[in-house]
């Protein structure tokens, strides 16, 4: 099962591939967002253009992230407005809202992150605790977020806040934009992680104000709810053509070193290789005929797939995998990229939405089963 690509998408996949290896890219982060902008490829996927974003097909989706993912491109940084962001502006924003935002994502100058997780409340979200009180013609926010991508660098925020006092669970929430320039008022921490690097960040909230609420105010599940159902569709064909690069290095290096010989090994290395084939047909499938379910089935069966694929990478390298790169100091040390993948791995069955809650999400949305059941 895959796409048919017509004479206009071979057209597209020309320009995008004469572009892409046009422009040099260096280390990636805010120039090479502003490089995208400027050629206008942030906002393939919009549903609307005129923010200076150009329309394609879905088709010619899949091709630029094929495209982008061949010449090994670097991570995107401003992927969390483009992708989360900027569809739910479209979705339920006033016309000055997308107007005022919606440029400066497509241009890659101004970066967002996501104020959803909070201590004790990770994959809970309707058990949020940050509040909002209206003063005047502002929220000021008060509260604290955690597991906060890319918090460090970003411009913005969109925070879920409680702006009614006394509400519980998902009623009383309001989906707002917050300013992240206000010192004294945020504090951003980052959290080190075992790979030794800091994606992740503590975000706290100190009365920080915030004038703009996505639809109405109270009305903040809802929003919420409709920006997780945009968190699948292309990305994740994205992503598995990374998975694919990354299963690559593993194979080319157990072929190199002699061990896939090894039957037990190369059993393993066959059954990961089928199993991310299955992963982008069903991807595909999902695309032209999307279900409830998919973008939870989606998560569960990567997000395993990717730990495996870490492990089987330590296991190819042997002894040397527990060796870095240079010399080792308490809180200093190097890890190739097959370490990191394995280290970082650990958290993918929890990151945006936890197994446990895909489950959930199946058994009561899906298939109709009583909470608590699965």
């Amino acid at each position: 099962m895959d796409f048919a690509f017509g004479a206009e998408d071979e057209a597209f996949r020309a320009a995008a591939r004469e572009w892409l290896e046009g422009h040099p890219w260096g280390e990636g982060g805010r120039a090479w967002e502003r490089e995208l902008g400027a050629g206008g490829w942030i906002g393939l996927g919009w549903e609307a253009e005129g923010y200076g974003n150009r329309r394609a097909t879905l088709t010619q989706q899949v091709v630029w992230a094929e495209e982008y993912a061949r010449v090994g491109a670097p991570g995107r940084v401003g992927h969390i407005g483009e992708k989360l962001l900027a569809p739910t502006l479209l979705a339920y924003g006033d016309e000055a809202q997308k107007n005022r935002f919606l440029p400066a994502i497509a241009r890659g100058e101004e970066l967002w992150c996501q104020g959803y997780s909070e201590p004790g409340a990770g994959s809970d979200l309707a058990g949020l605790r940050t509040r909002a009180e209206r003063d005047g013609n502002v929220y000021r926010v008060s509260g604290q977020k955690i597991w906060t991508s890319l918090a460090r660098d970003a411009d913005w925020c969109f925070v879920l806040a409680r702006t009614e006092a006394g509400s519980r669970r998902h009623h009383g929430l309001s989906f707002l934009l917050v300013p992240m320039d206000q010192p004294g008022r945020i504090e951003v921490r980052p959290i080190r992680q075992m790979t030794g690097t800091s994606e992740f960040n503590e975000v706290f909230f100190d009365g920080a104000e915030a004038s703009d609420v996505v639809g109405r105010e109270g009305d903040g599940w809802r929003v919420a709810m409709g920006l997780l159902a945009v968190e699948r569709g292309v990305s994740t064909l994205v992503q598995q053509i990374g998975f694919e690069a990354e299963l690559g290095r593993v194979l080319r290096l157990a072929v190199d070193s002699g061990v896939v010989a090894d039957p037990v090994l190369k059993d393993a290395l066959v059954r990961q290789w089928a199993e991310l084939r299955v992963m982008r047909w069903n991807a595909l499938r999902t695309l032209s005929s999307p279900d409830a379910g998919a973008p939870s089935v989606a998560k569960l069966l990567w997000g395993r797939w990717h730990q495996r694929l870490g492990e089987l990478a330590m296991r190819v390298r042997g002894a040397a995998g527990a060796t870095g790169l240079g010399e080792w100091a308490p809180g200093a040390y190097e890890l190739d990229d097959l370490q990191h993948m394995f280290l970082f791995s650990r958290a993918d069955t929890i990151y945006g939405g936890s197994d446990e809650i895909q489950r959930n999400i199946i058994a009561e949305r899906v298939l109709g089963l009583p909470k608590g059941s699965s």
